[in-house]
């Protein structure tokens, strides 16, 4: 009976220390790239050559939906969101805040940096966002349909700039060919009007070719939407790491036989030992 009221000890000491049995296995996507997005909210960008779901929307409405698609996907990725126009600035920092980010492209707004085009700025304002940051890639994406006509620092040289901080540099011209319907309000009430936007491709190409990245021209919206897959698919930094996550609790295997013990000491001393002489 001493040595079974010792292995009853033993057994309940273990159980009551909770062993417990866990293995970890999953595949996680290591975070490294930062990208800044640079768009273009002048007035051009309320030309209505985009449609969504069939009906004709502004050039900007358009890019917000694609964008948002695009920083849905980047899930570990920190992003941050710079808006031009006859100015620039930074409308959210990088930060890995996916809702913050969206809601700040939902609030975006035609003329909310003025009505002209200082892409130099933006490109400059876009690469002191990733000067300092320590990543795998950084990544400056500028969107525009038109061509610089405001700001002192030229696209060619804030492309150069920006690139000897080894950043990459994609642009991208929306808009498709010849005069873009408008709307305006006149004494009479609404109607549409259709003017000329100014893209500066030759310049656009340039900064992109600087920069080492591509350019893209998107005349409509599934054309937009497919110029942001092309570059989520090829600014993708993925590390699989191998990570596996399994828990059990082991007390029962000790709890069960010193419940048996206890019982089969309780038997012997109740039993066995009372009828032997």
């Amino acid at each position: 009976p001493t040595l079974l009221k010792a292995c009853i000890l033993i057994l309940l000491a273990i159980a009551a220390a909770r062993p417990q049995l866990y293995n970890v296995s999953r595949d996680i996507r290591s975070p490294g790239v930062d990208i800044v997005l640079c768009l273009d909210t002048s007035g051009s960008m309320q030309a209505l050559d985009f449609t969504l779901n069939g009906e004709p929307v502004s050039r900007l409405t358009a890019v917000k939906k694609v964008v948002s698609d695009f920083i849905k996907k980047r899930e570990t990725d920190r992003i941050g969101l710079v808006v031009f126009g006859e100015e620039a600035f930074t409308q959210a920092p990088l930060t890995v805040d996916k809702g913050l980010l969206l809601g700040l492209v939902d609030k975006m707004t035609i003329g909310m940096a003025g009505d002209r085009t200082a892409i130099g700025t933006a490109i400059a304002i876009g690469g002191k966002r990733l000067k300092d940051i320590e990543a795998k890639a950084k990544i400056l994406i500028l969107l525009t349909d038109g061509r610089q006509n405001s700001g002192n620092i030229s696209p060619d040289a804030a492309a150069q700039a920006v690139r000897a901080l080894g950043i990459k540099i994609y642009t991208i011209g929306v808009g498709g060919e010849g005069p873009a319907p408008f709307k305006v309000k006149t004494l009479f009430g609404e109607r549409t009007v259709y003017e000329r936007v100014d893209l500066d491709e030759k310049t656009l190409k340039k900064m992109a070719e600087t920069g080492g990245g591509r350019y893209f021209r998107a005349s409509d919206s599934k054309g937009l939407a497919e110029v942001y897959e092309i570059i989520d698919q090829a600014e993708k930094r993925d590390v699989k790491v191998k990570e596996f996550f399994h828990f059990r609790e082991l007390y029962l295997y000790f709890l069960i036989p010193a419940v048996f013990l206890f019982a089969l000491k309780i038997l012997i001393e109740t039993v066995i030992l009372r009828v032997l002489p």
